[in-house]
């Protein structure tokens, strides 16, 4: 089974001039970066907790209980649909645009809506949570003015103690940016 997210920024260690538009194909949606240990870890706590889950949802089954064995498989997959959902966040390019994947809502900005993509100094959420401290985060400016959250932050699940895999990311979104605006 391929998994593309563990390949995302091959081309910064592989030392190309072009790493930031190195790809085969600009039409699929990429993530312009790995996903964190902090995103990784809460994934793989979630798919712990449905194994240890399914286990007693069969073993409830085995004693003869089948409604309360559907419950347990139930709330296993409820587990695990979160844990794909919490590694699918962050900031994903592609040639048509722009698109900010969250738990609960996806926001994507066509290239042509974008006017401008910076980073900027300003108060970020710490991990997610309503905590906010100093930070960088990349921001998308849409014509017509709507904000949406900001792509990536520097104290996000991805990219906390990750200073400069937050800077490499935020180029690499600001370079297809760059590109695909002036089509």
């Amino acid at each position: 089974m391929p998994l593309p997210f563990l390949t995302a920024d091959r081309a910064f260690h592989a030392g190309a001039e072009d790493v930031a538009l190195s790809s085969d194909d600009h039409a699929s949606w990429r993530r312009p970066y790995r996903p964190g240990p902090w995103r990784v870890a809460a994934g793989a706590s979630l798919l712990l907790l449905a194994s240890f889950v399914m286990l007693a949802g069969m073993v409830i089954a085995l004693a003869g209980a089948v409604s309360g064995a559907v419950v347990c498989l139930t709330l296993a997959a409820v587990l695990i649909g979160c844990a794909l959902r919490l590694l699918r966040m962050g900031a994903w390019v592609s040639r048509h645009g722009v698109r900010r994947v969250g738990f609960f809502m996806t926001t994507t900005v066509p290239w042509r809506r974008v006017t401008a993509i910076r980073t900027v100094q300003q108060p970020v959420k710490w991990l997610g949570f309503p905590r906010t401290v100093q930070g960088q985060a990349l921001i998308v400016v849409r014509q017509g003015g709507a904000p949406i959250e900001p792509l990536l932050t520097d104290n996000n699940a991805d990219f906390l103690t990750r200073r400069e895999a937050f800077d490499r990311a935020a180029d690499t979104v600001e370079a297809w940016g760059d590109e695909y605006r002036r089509r």
